[in-house]
């Protein structure tokens, strides 16, 4: 467990098709996201994680990479949508219509 009164426990989520990574740290209490990020060594293991293209959150809420961390946050590193869900929800609702039109 992390000492309260220097450190914090994060945990840094990354996932991708048929891989998730979860990472557990104690950081510094003045961390921000990108710090942490650097210090769980994903961007080491997993190159084609660009955090100048990827969004990151916490708990599912964008973040800035200068946001400063606090206990027990899950820092989580987005990629980017490979369709528009809008896009993809149409296409699905034409299908149906299409089908009932039969």
């Amino acid at each position: 467990m992390a000492d309260s009164t220097n450190t914090l426990h994060v945990q840094i989520c990354y996932a991708m098709h048929g891989v998730q990574t979860l990472r557990e740290l104690n950081v510094p209490v003045d961390t921000t996201l990108l710090e942490a990020i650097h210090q769980s060594g994903l961007l080491r293991q997993m190159p084609e994680i660009d955090l100048t293209v990827s969004r990151v959150g916490i708990y599912g809420k964008l973040k800035s990479l200068d946001t400063m961390l606090r206990e027990h946050d899950r820092v989580e590193i987005y990629r980017p949508l490979v369709a528009d869900p809008k896009d993809s929800r149409r296409m699905r609702a034409s299908k149906r219509e299409d089908k009932k039109a039969r």
